[in-house]
């Protein structure tokens, strides 16, 4: 697996980012280390280009006649190394090096088999890309998981100001008796992305955006998305000690509580000790683990001292108020990068390799000894540099710390990872070269 080749432009004319873009890729493929016909590619557009989604990919299909399969979806913000788009027009390409046995794309007309598929392939993990507008979304991503053998899935919900899109053009074709529905790649509504076999290597990490601003609790009474009880006192009770406000004074009370988040881990399932609330929300200045997944706080229910939340809610949970914050979101992201360039460094560098990284600039350099060869991020629409402190803060702190690795990705409704949906996350997933 040779270094992917990778391209962004920005142009208020999609011909013209369409023409960067393509000429930035051939660029890369006629250099040695990257590789040369790559048949899968993952597309992203901001979505100032929705409206144009199927010129585009007809147009990159066209012109990379060698690329016989495309992913991907639109976002408020896209994303790539050291760089970020938000607010103005512009797209990401990223070609995949790996052989068509490898991978499978699917969407509506040409679903993930739930074993093994056409000429024996089987799904170990996959690439998901979603409408959030699609009924029960979190259950269908959950079924998707089951379908691959290690029961993760990572990827996000399309953003869009417009109209959302995905793309998924298959070599493989489509159901029989779909016609031509979906035939040409563009897709809205649903869900759609790529299948990669066992032999594609994968590292893939979580990082929270937010803090605990109180300890964990037990969720001991609850009514579908109202959380009634916890630690067998009023919700509502709870909630107004641990942000230390009243009622009494609402407009301090309703800033204080438009600020506050509900992070959620699931009860452990019978037969399983239930995670401590100590590890998985560590109390005030602690890291929240990938278990938790972040919900807004939609209401207050007096009349039975209750909590309502966006999501369901049962008994045995852990529950843990939160809020934003942009010193636990880079210090996590930080360590996410960290552990993932720790785990593909070799323990022992080759005198030949430490002379040719002896300086600044080759530390940040692709390298065959850092066995990283592209990577997809999908962060929430609410983080980016805005959050992080400035222009492309957050993608130059995952270079820093990646160095620089073909990165493609967007800035999601909503992001995936294991079998799941979180919010005010990040999702950074590198495929690892042999």
């Amino acid at each position: 697996m040779k270094l992917f080749p990778f391209a962004h432009a920005t142009h208020p004319q999609w011909r013209m980012a369409a023409a960067l873009v393509l000429a930035q890729l051939r660029a890369q493929m006629a250099l040695p280390d990257h590789a040369a016909e790559p048949p899968l590619a993952a597309l992203y557009i901001t979505d100032h280009y929705a409206g144009a989604a199927q010129d585009i990919l007809d147009h990159l299909s066209a012109e990379l006649p060698e690329v016989t399969d495309w992913v991907g979806t639109v976002g408020v913000g896209i994303c790539v190394n050291n760089a970020e788009y938000f607010d103005e027009p512009a797209m990401a390409v990223m070609l995949c090096d790996l052989s068509p046995q490898q991978y499978r794309v699917f969407s509506g007309v040409a679903p993930l088999p739930p074993a093994q598929g056409p000429g024996g392939f089987r799904a170990h993990t996959a690439l998901l890309h979603a409408d959030g507008q699609t009924p029960d979304v979190a259950e269908l991503v959950e079924e998707i998981a089951d379908r691959t053998a290690s029961a993760y899935v990572f990827g996000g919900l399309a953003s869009s100001r417009t109209v959302g899109v995905q793309f998924a053009r298959s070599s493989q074709g489509a159901l029989a008796g779909s016609g031509h529905a979906g035939a040409q790649g563009v897709f809205q509504g649903g869900l759609s992305g790529v299948a990669f076999a066992r032999s594609v290597s994968l590292l893939s990490r979580v990082t929270q955006g937010v803090r605990p601003v109180a300890p964990s609790h037990r969720v001991t009474r609850a009514d579908n998305n109202v959380v009634l009880e916890l630690d067998g006192e009023p919700a509502l009770e709870v909630l107004l000690s641990d942000l230390r406000i009243t009622l009494e004074q609402p407009q301090a009370a309703t800033t204080r509580l438009r600020q506050t988040l509900v992070g959620l881990v699931d009860a452990a399932p019978p037969g399983r000790a239930a995670p401590s609330a100590g590890s998985q929300a560590p109390v005030l200045r602690g890291q929240f683990s990938e278990e938790v997944r972040v919900r807004h706080l939609i209401g207050l229910d007096p009349g039975r001292r209750g909590v309502a939340i966006a999501d369901r809610v049962q008994e045995g949970m852990t529950l843990t108020f939160c809020e934003r914050n942009a010193e636990a979101a880079r210090a996590d992201l930080t360590r996410v990068c960290a552990e993932i360039r720790e785990e593909l460094e070799p323990h022992e560098w080759p005198l030949e390799t430490v002379a040719a990284m002896a300086d600044a600039q080759e530390q940040s350099a692709p390298h065959l000894a850092r066995r990283m060869a592209g990577a997809i991020y999908v962060s929430c629409a609410g983080r980016g540099g805005p959050h992080f402190g400035g222009p492309s803060a957050e993608m130059q702190i995952v270079r820093r710390a990646l160095g620089d690795v073909p990165l493609v990705g967007f800035f999601a409704g909503g992001e995936i990872a294991h079998h799941r949906l979180y919010g005010y996350t990040g999702v950074l997933t590198v495929f690892v070269a042999d």
